[in-house]
């Protein structure tokens, strides 16, 4: 069993973060939110599929003054899903012009590297962390290394160089990341926040040096951090770079929220980042969200293909019946599907799974036995077999876990 690191506990929004609350699942928009159709449309389908908490931009008047509509329309949709302003350059002064926006938001996301320059550094963070006071709203001090406070990277370079014996660059990249995070946050203190109105953390987008840099950060206080690889990338290598670096960090009972940062192809929609990371906490045994389907990968006994698409079929059709499954039939999500190819794990995993079906391969009498909680039931066969077990899953959800 793995030891969560204990931290303070935030609420954004209605949704608690840090301590004994589940690792939270977080998304951004990418549209213009200026264009309140379009960010509710997103929104709201991002909630649907699960994000746990939604990340708006805020770089400019119109999309500040976008921000309370926007909320209003989703509520109006039954969806109350909490709303983070990102805020970059200018977000004192959106803040303090909108606020109906710095109302609406239930958290505000500060990044230190670029929330000022010079003399203004200071001063406009302050503001924000004065205005999130003014509306009790939490704020997240994201540091990313791409946009590293060079001020301080310039310093700590400098005391480095004098060293008897200077470490590596990248190391002291790292500390500057730390340091901006924790120096940020003590500063928001000082000022009159309450500690458990802060969550942190540190982006970089490769894997070794995030690690590291969150495991040195985790030692160093005890607020609720925010994990995810910035800049993941798109396809496969996004989802693999991402999974790892965090399954790493989750696995050492750190991380409080977590994002996975994919880069959508063109035409693409944002829900495979939120599908990514629920698979990844369901995978690691820290959460539940939708029924799991075991699938056997296929060899030269499974030439057909009927086995793949059934297994196929039957994820989408899990899916795609959560949102109503999860209100009427508490556990579900905990649910275990197979959908196997052959006689040799056919069975067996079958058997382990609370309802599976065997499907016969090459050569194999066909029949297709189902088990459920372990024990064959009936055997189906013909050319209704993905209709007679779709139903029997449907039955099955409406047996074992209706009231």
């Amino acid at each position: 069993m793995i030891t969560r690191r204990k931290t303070t506990q935030v609420n954004v929004g209605g949704v608690l973060v840090g301590s004994d609350a589940p690792v939270r699942v977080q998304s951004m928009t990418n549209t213009d939110t200026a264009d309140i159709e379009a960010t509710v449309a997103q929104v709201k389908e991002l909630a649907d599929v699960g994000s746990e908490m939604v990340r708006l931009t805020v770089n400019n008047e119109k999309a500040a003054a976008a921000v309370a509509e926007i909320k209003q329309r989703l509520h109006d949709l039954g969806c109350d899903v909490p709303l983070i302003g990102d805020f970059h350059y200018n977000g004192h002064r959106l803040l303090a012009e909108y606020p109906d926006c710095a109302a609406a938001l239930a958290k505000y996301r500060i990044n230190p590297g670029n929330v000022g320059f010079g003399k203004k550094k200071d001063k406009q963070f302050s503001e924000i962390i004065s205005i999130a006071m003014q509306y009790d709203k939490p704020v997240r001090i994201g540091v990313n290394w791409g946009s590293l406070d060079q001020e301080l990277l310039t310093t700590l370079m400098d005391e480095n160089a004098r060293k008897p014996k200077p470490e590596e660059a990248e190391a002291v990249m790292r500390e500057a990341l730390i340091q901006s995070a924790l120096i940020s946050a003590q500063a928001a203190e000082k000022q009159g926040m309450a500690a458990d109105k802060i969550i942190l953390s540190c982006k970089i987008s490769r894997l070794q040096p995030l690690v590291l840099a969150y495991q040195a950060l985790a030692q160093r206080c005890n607020y609720p951090l925010h994990l995810g690889l910035t800049e993941a990338g798109m396809g496969d290598k996004g989802v693999v770079a991402s999974s790892a670096a965090l399954a790493i960090l989750l696995q050492q009972g750190l991380g409080d929220t977590i994002r996975i940062s994919l880069t959508p192809a063109p035409g693409e929609g944002r829900l495979r980042e939120v599908i990514v990371a629920q698979e990844l906490l369901q995978t690691m045994g820290f959460r539940s969200f939708t029924p799991q389907v075991t699938a056997c990968p296929g060899c030269g006994r499974t030439t057909s293909i009927f086995f793949q698409e059934l297994a196929e079929h039957i994820e989408g059709y899990l899916r795609k019946n959560m949102p109503v499954w999860s209100r009427h039939y508490p556990g579900v999500e905990a649910m275990e599907v197979a959908v196997m190819g052959c006689i040799v794990n056919g069975p067996g995993e079958s058997k382990h799974a609370n309802i599976g079906i065997s499907l016969p391969g090459t050569g194999e009498s066909p029949a297709a036995p189902v088990f459920v909680d372990g024990k064959k039931v009936t055997t189906l066969r013909g050319d209704n077999i993905a209709e007679e077990f779709t139903d029997m899953v449907t039955r099955y959800v409406e047996e074992r876990y209706g009231s």
